[in-house]
C-alpha cells in the first residue's frame, strides 16, 4: 500500500480532529440535547464530563493545549468506563463500553504525541 506512504501527518491529524468532534457531541448532547435528548438526568458528574467533553473536545479539535486536554479527556473516559460501564461486567463488548474504552485510549496517544498538523500548535512552528 505504497500510496498511503507519506501521509502519517495527515492520517494523525485526522484521526485527532474526528475524535475530538466526536468527543464534543457528547457534551452537546448533555447541555442541549442535540441532535437527540440526553437519556438521564444530569447529576454532578455527568455536568463535569459535559464540561469536559466540550473544552477538551473543541482544544483537540482545533490543536491548542492538546497534551493537557488530550490527558484530562483519557482520564475522564477511563473514570467513566469503570463508573458506568464496568460495574456491568469486564469486557467492554458486554458492558457496552466500547466507545468510552477507545476514547481514553485515542486521546492516552494524542496525549503524548501532541497536536501535529493542521492545529493552532503546529501553525506556532
Amino acid at each position: 500500500m505504497k500510496f498511503l506512504d507519506g501521509f502519517g501527518e495527515q492520517a494523525y491529524a485526522l484521526l485527532r480532529i474526528v475524535s475530538g468532534l466526536l468527543f464534543l457531541a457528547h457534551g452537546v448532547q448533555k447541555f442541549f440535547h442535540f441532535p437527540v435528548a440526553f437519556p438521564y438526568p444530569l447529576n454532578p458528574m455527568l455536568y463535569a464530563a459535559g464540561m469536559i467533553e466540550i473544552v477538551a473536545g473543541a482544544l483537540i479539535v482545533i490543536g491548542l493545549f492538546t497534551r493537557p486536554a488530550a490527558f484530562i479527556a483519557s482520564g475522564m473516559s477511563a473514570v467513566g468506563y469503570w463508573v458506568a460501564h464496568g460495574s456491568q461486567g469486564l469486557y467492554p463488548i458486554a458492558n457496552g463500553g466500547e466507545t468510552i474504552a477507545l476514547y481514553c485510549f485515542i486521546f492516552l496517544f494524542i496525549a503524548t504525541r501532541g497536536a501535529g498538523v493542521w492545529s493552532v500548535e503546529g501553525a506556532k512552528k
